[in-house]
């Protein structure tokens, strides 16, 4: 690897998804040439082999094995305690990087010292685009996404608020927050702002990051100049509407995140 004056701290999380995190690794060969980086992934309910392989076919990844999925704000925040870079990048396993799309990151957030977040445009494996920067929940937010409500006027018309779906996603925007599949965000931000909030267990945890971020005078500005692509599930939305609060414990986790996220954000 290039050495220069920045260092890059890559923080991958992965949880029972070896073979998208062997193509997220081998991506980011080229996704960050001419750049000095260290790459740390954090595996929960870890497999034994998961481990040995990436030990073997990565060894400059620094790897460690979780027995337990302690939530995903947890394990960010260990990567973030023992990363030494300038720069952070938080990524999920489920990731892959297009050539130079780190570089082009770097470049960007290290000339603007007002953003605190900076999220790439998320691609889906056919190319078109995954829609990853959003406007702040309302709390009519969630009961339209989650139910037939949704269909309605009144529900498609904050579904696309929500969504953002009024811009050109291929420009550059400041935004509310972005999904944290993919961002970066440098040392002096984080340290202005905290790490993730643990009581998230899983979800919300951006959305809170993102709004803290804003509340220090920081900006999040999604960068459609560094693209990725993502291979997203939904595991909280398998059935669809009403029928995954029966069958679908991700469903519940997401509705119990809301609430903390509601509550801790209640007076603005």
């Amino acid at each position: 690897m290039a050495q220069d004056q920045k260092k890059l701290s890559i923080i991958i999380t992965n949880h029972k998804t070896p073979e998208l995190l062997c193509l997220c690794l081998q991506s980011i060969k080229d996704a960050a040439a001419d750049l000095s980086y260290e790459i740390f992934v954090f595996d929960a309910e870890a497999d034994e082999e998961t481990g040995l392989e990436i030990k073997e076919k990565f060894p400059e990844v620094k790897y460690e094995a979780f027995r337990e999925n302690t939530g995903y704000g947890k394990i960010v925040n260990i990567g973030l305690k023992k990363a030494t870079g300038q720069y952070l990048v938080i990524l999920n396993a489920d990731m892959v990087l297009t050539k130079n799309s780190l570089n082009a990151m770097v470049l960007y957030l290290s000339s603007r010292s007002e953003i605190g977040v900076l999220g790439p445009q998320l691609l889906n494996l056919n190319g078109s685009i995954q829609e990853s920067c959003f406007r702040f929940h309302r709390l009519s937010t969630i009961l339209y996404r989650r139910t037939l409500l949704g269909k309605t006027n009144f529900g498609q018309r904050e579904i696309s608020r929500f969504l953002m779906r009024d811009f050109n996603h291929q420009e550059t925007k400041e935004v509310d927050w972005v999904m944290g599949t993919a961002v970066m965000t440098s040392r002096l931000a984080i340290d202005k702002v905290g790490l993730f909030d643990e009581r998230f267990f899983i979800y919300f945890e951006d959305t809170d990051w993102c709004r803290r971020f804003h509340q220090k005078g920081l900006k999040v500005v999604y960068y459609p100049e560094a693209k990725m692509y993502h291979y997203h599930r939904r595991v909280s939305k398998k059935s669809g509407g009403l029928a995954d609060l029966f069958v679908n414990k991700y469903t519940w986790i997401h509705i119990i995140s809301a609430l903390k996220y509601f509550w801790k954000w209640r007076k603005g």
